[in-house]
């Protein structure tokens, strides 16, 4: 990987954002994959927290142990090594279950792509998709790989009391939400799936640059797998 030159942008008094690029795009984002794990392997002295976006990175650090200055040289003394960093993430498996009222909105896409809702459920099944975020809400894994023939834009207006769980579709991405919110993209299947987790050290089911295929379950095994995983 031929890693672009970074713009360093020094974010309030305790944190530097690593820049990659201006637009969207899959070298953009694989070095800020590379870079987060670099750091996490060879963190430098007061670094509290990184947090990978879609072509930046966010190092905070402590006051009290460091500054804008020292992180800053510890980060460029990794750049020139992310050539040799493998950016693979985890290849994971989420249920999803298309029926009913767990995909309100299955309807509308396949009115506004022009296929039928099997149609739009196999193309959704067959997307490789790649975790590039987290953000918006606790848990909410922003990912690329929506098929384009099943991409469609934000509605013009949100919707309240989406259920956690909600498989939601906007233009390229995907996500699976966690919290009973409001939102603007298409709802097309629910999962069962727990990605909110009580383990400190990894809070989420997935890690930025994991790979996911969604697997379809119909809804008796929906309700049962919420059920084990709500007493679970």
């Amino acid at each position: 990987m031929t890693v672009a030159p970074a713009e360093f942008t020094p974010i309030g008094d305790s944190a530097v954002l690593v820049s990659f690029a201006d637009a969207i795009s899959d070298t953009a984002h694989a070095q800020v994959v590379a870079l987060d794990r670099a750091l996490g392997s060879d963190p430098p002295a007061g670094m509290t927290e990184t947090v990978p976006a879609l072509v930046n990175l966010l190092v905070a650090f402590d006051v009290t142990e460091t500054d804008h200055a020292d992180i800053s040289a510890h980060i460029r003394g990794l750049l020139p090594g992310l050539q040799a960093q493998g950016i693979a993430g985890a290849q994971q498996r989420v249920p999803v279950c298309y029926e009913g009222d767990c995909a309100p909105d299955l309807a509308a896409v396949a009115d506004a792509t022009g296929l039928s809702p099997e149609a739009v459920i196999a193309a959704h099944l067959e997307g490789d998709y790649r975790v590039l975020m987290y953000g918006f809400a606790p848990g909410y894994a922003y990912m690329a790989g929506v098929p384009a023939a099943i991409q469609v834009p934000r509605k013009p207006a949100p919707v309240r009391d989406v259920p956690a769980g909600s498989v939601i579709i906007a233009g390229p991405q995907c996500l699976v939400t966690t919290l009973k919110m409001p939102t603007g993209w298409s709802i097309i299947g629910r999962s069962p799936a727990r990605i909110l987790r009580d383990d400190p050290d990894k809070p989420f089911l997935f890690d930025v640059g994991d790979h996911i295929r969604f697997e379809r379950i119909d809804l008796a095994t929906h309700h049962r797998l919420s059920a084990e995983a709500e007493h679970g």
